[in-house]
């Protein structure tokens, strides 16, 4: 993740526009993978069968048009095995979910390029961070690449995206957010508290790794619909060991393709979050204490809890679509005040 060393010398009220243009980006990401969220949910990701990076801004605007859209998304398996009842007036629906999330990435290009071209020739933005916000951009093309991926994993033989595209396309997304809150947060004035021991440091990053990996869990989840199965808590049929974890063969590609065992996995990810924040909260309660920067830590904690809550809530509701995207938009959040906590004891004075 790119990093950007505070100093003294950076005129910190000049580079306020600079921070709210990412932080921007990021919140445009996060609207992103929400919309992209609903569009898995609704089964509207296949709709649109073609990717057509600069013409396929504009939405079929005829009958004719429309019904091109509805007959090529009529030879995919997904509609000839599961939506042959459906007419163009439904398939309307589906299609406004994936043009939107489309378009919502179109336009976070839009709004990376033209400000970030305003503030170079305004010399706003430091020489040193140029080039990592150029690969910051090239990251965003290429998570537009991987979204054309997955979907084309789901036009041929498939009924829906292969899970492994969708965890990797959501993956990247979180690493995209993550990245331009870290570089947002490296222009603010230097941060005061604690400085924290290097063990303290280290534990944060493990945190993070932690939920970034859990995300990645979260899309497995989602990409075999197995939020839709074993929708009781604590116990999975019956037990806190539920039988049947690893009955295919390699015993490896269980935790990528048994619904049983995936939702499992998350299900234990999450409570050893749970514990690695309790942990911290103790051990921290001293050294480093909880005033200055480190204030971020119980409120990591809490939204840790929070997002324990509206994940079993989404499980026992049988994946309840608002209760779904709050869970995906908390997860996301999450991260990113995790790194804002480790910008800002980069960034102690």
């Amino acid at each position: 993740m790119t990093a950007l060393s505070a100093t003294p010398s950076l005129d910190y009220d000049r580079l306020r526009p600079v921070r709210i243009w990412l932080y921007a980006l990021a919140a445009l990401v996060l609207l992103m993978v929400l919309v992209g969220g609903a569009t898995r949910l609704t089964e509207s990701g296949l709709s649109i069968t073609a990717w057509k990076p600069i013409s396929g801004i504009v939405p079929p605007l005829s009958d004719a048009d429309w019904q091109a859209e509805f007959e090529a998304y009529q030879r995919i398996p997904q509609y000839q095995l599961f939506a042959d009842w459906m007419g163009v007036e439904e398939f309307k629906l589906i299609f406004w979910w994936e043009w939107l999330h489309r378009f919502i990435g179109r336009m976070i290009g839009f709004a990376f390029a033209i400000p970030f071209a305003i503030f170079v020739a305004q010399r706003r933005i430091p020489r040193t961070l140029i080039g990592p916000l150029v690969v910051l951009f090239l990251l965003g093309g290429f998570q537009g690449f991987l979204g054309w991926w997955m979907v084309s994993s789901g036009l041929s033989e498939l009924t829906s995206v292969s899970q492994y595209r969708l965890a990797a396309h959501l993956s990247a997304a979180c690493l995209l957010l993550l990245a331009l809150v870290w570089v947002g947060r490296s222009l603010e004035p230097p941060a005061h508290g604690v400085r924290p021991s290097r063990g303290w440091v280290a534990a944060v990053w493990a945190l993070l790794v932690l939920i970034v990996i859990q995300i990645a869990a979260g899309a497995l989840v989602a990409g075999l619909d197995a939020g839709l199965s074993h929708n009781t808590w604590p116990l999975m049929d019956g037990r806190l060991i539920p039988n049947g974890l690893f009955v295919m063969d390699p015993a490896w590609v269980n935790h990528f393709e048994n619904v049983m065992t995936v939702q499992f996995n998350h299900r234990n990810i999450a409570y050893a979050i749970v514990v690695f924040v309790g942990a911290l909260l103790w051990l921290g309660r001293k050294n480093p204490g909880f005033s200055g920067i480190h204030g971020w830590l119980p409120r990591i904690a809490l939204i840790v809890l929070l997002q324990v809550a509206l994940g079993v809530a989404t499980l026992l509701s049988v994946v309840s679509i608002p209760l779904a995207l709050g869970h995906q938009a908390l997860a996301f959040m999450l991260a990113a005040m995790v790194v804002a906590y480790l910008s800002d004891m980069k960034r102690l004075s």
